[in-house]
């Protein structure tokens, strides 16, 4: 649990960024080089035979589906949203973690349904405001179609990996962030202008950060994360990040926010995660199932 929350405070910081820093270029442009970053950052520690050729392909696809159309789908809808209403409409990316698992696992638990459920009224308590745009629909469905990219990426690497059979998720992480790139990268020929693609100074910075940290060292330690807690905790945390936000924004950009909306959210937030980890019933009796 703690890989998720360190991720999601590090994610906290990336709406302001993208918003206020990047929104005029491209957004495939960005999610590639971005995506090459990461890439570059785990290059390294890349072991050919930790996987077979069948896992390795397996690996690029998710990582091509959790990261790159993820991110094509995700950047492309700031031109066409503000920053709080894409952190709005990523609210549902709980829901469809917990409905993804529970179809693929073929049996439906209950709290880990509630536990989303609850993440997904503690997110929309703090940033839900009545807002109407001309791209608003166009925007909230790039978002959705990215939320599903990220919620099944999610699973299909929780799983992937306890077929590693040993080798260190730091050994393979590198095939995902290949097919995230070659996702990218297709897509790129077709939608972006490279010659007219002119980042200045600034933004080439944040996006070395972006691609670095939140996206290379985020996504690992996400997905590590992902693989070490329940479907339920892990729908939860999907959303922990938007409380976060505001927290940070208040704490340390000096920003104004709504302080009982906030406290709402927070409680609501650590309410799913007592339901998804079981904890009250714990506290009746021996531990039981978890996850």
């Amino acid at each position: 649990m703690s890989y998720l929350l360190l991720t999601s405070l590090v994610w906290a910081f990336s709406f302001g960024l993208i918003k206020g820093q990047l929104t005029g270029l491209d957004a495939t442009a960005v999610a590639t080089l971005r995506l090459l970053c990461a890439l570059l950052v785990f290059l390294p520690f890349f072991r050919w035979s930790a996987a077979t050729a069948r896992t390795r392909w397996r690996l690029a696809v998710i990582g091509a589906v959790q990261f790159g159309l993820m991110y094509v789908l995700y950047l492309r809808a700031f031109a066409l949203l503000q920053a709080y209403e894409v952190a709005l409409f990523t609210i549902f990316t709980p829901v469809y973690v917990a409905l993804f698992d529970a179809a693929q696992e073929k049996r439906w638990l209950a709290r880990h349904l509630v536990a989303a459920g609850l993440a997904l009224i503690g997110a929309g308590v703090l940033l839900w405001r009545a807002t109407l745009s001309a791209d608003l629909v166009a925007g909230f469905l790039l978002v959705q179609l990215s939320n599903l990219c990220f919620a099944a990426g999610q699973l299909a690497w929780k799983r992937e990996q306890a077929r590693l059979d040993g080798a260190s998720p730091r050994e393979v992480f590198a095939l995902l962030y290949a097919g995230a790139l070659g996702a990218t990268a297709v897509v790129s020929l077709f939608t972006t202008d490279w010659s007219g693609f002119r980042p200045d100074w600034t933004q080439a910075g944040i996006m070395v950060y972006l691609g670095v940290v939140a996206s290379g060292l985020g996504f690992f330690w996400w997905n590590l994360g992902a693989a070490r807690v329940n479907s339920g905790t892990l729908a939860v945390f999907n959303n922990s990040k938007i409380p976060l936000a505001v927290a940070v924004s208040l704490l340390f950009f000096g920003e104004t926010a709504d302080l009982p909306r906030l406290l709402l959210s927070l409680l609501l937030m650590f309410a799913a995660i007592a339901v998804a980890e079981n904890w009250f019933r714990r506290s009746e009796g021996p531990a039981g199932y978890s996850g």
